[in-house]
């Protein structure tokens, strides 16, 4: 029978602890949006995310006895997937982020309801818009991907990216800066839209964690233990 879909993160997580392999699919596809996003932010290509995202979904699986509910499941999971991303750049190239902040309030322009001239409009501001935020430093993506395309709080920013909270802000503020003169002023509603993971893809994702999870593994065990 399969995992009830209403259940909580955290009753969820206590199903995959017992066991049900189940439960674990439906907190992959309740959080592939954001796990791609955090993944997507780091190495800014859309492969390189996925396969960072399997990697992490493997190694939430393996561990998830050690969740304790010290944070919510979905901050834990960020940490997660945002460990491996930078582990998989770290094989790839160094970089080094000077930060500074200069904080600026961005004016969005509202988006009226869309026709199809419109919306082919917003697909190509979406498109800048997303190659824009490619552009941006490593920290500044980061921060900026939450808050502004995931719409995490700043609190829930902070919590994943193990940041304090002015850290968060002044890393959006500069951001924006950076964004604002390219095309922040004519992006109009299409900010909540970028880096969208569709069904096929969530549905790719699934499959292949399903079918790495499924070979013979103690799921309470810990990653590296004798």
């Amino acid at each position: 029978m399969g995992a009830d879909p209403l259940l909580t993160d955290e009753q969820l997580v206590d199903r995959v602890t017992a066991g049900d392999t189940a439960s674990f699919e439906v907190l992959m596809r309740r959080h592939n949006q954001r796990v791609f996003r955090v993944a997507r932010a780091v190495l800014r290509g859309n492969r390189d995310a996925e396969d960072v995202m399997q990697q992490a979904y493997v190694n939430a699986f393996r561990t998830i006895a050690q969740f304790e509910g010290r944070a919510t499941f979905v901050t834990w999971l960020t940490r997660i997937v945002l460990h491996e991303a930078l582990r998989r750049r770290r094989m790839e190239r160094t970089d080094t982020v000077t930060l500074e902040s200069e904080p600026h309030r961005i004016d969005m322009i509202p988006s009226p309801t869309p026709d199809p001239e419109r919306e082919a409009y917003s697909g190509e501001l979406r498109a800048l818009l997303e190659r824009a935020i490619d552009s941006l430093p490593d920290a500044y993506r980061l921060v900026f991907m939450l808050r502004e395309v995931e719409g995490l709080s700043t609190a829930e920013t902070a919590a994943s990216l193990e940041l304090g909270d002015e850290a968060v802000k002044t890393r959006l503020h500069r951001a924006r800066v950076m964004l604002r003169r390219e095309l922040m002023q004519h992006a109009g509603g299409a900010t909540p839209q970028a880096f969208q993971f569709h069904l096929s893809r969530c549905d790719a994702i699934v499959r292949g964690v399903i079918s790495r999870i499924s070979q013979p593994f103690d799921v309470g065990a810990r990653v590296g233990a004798p």
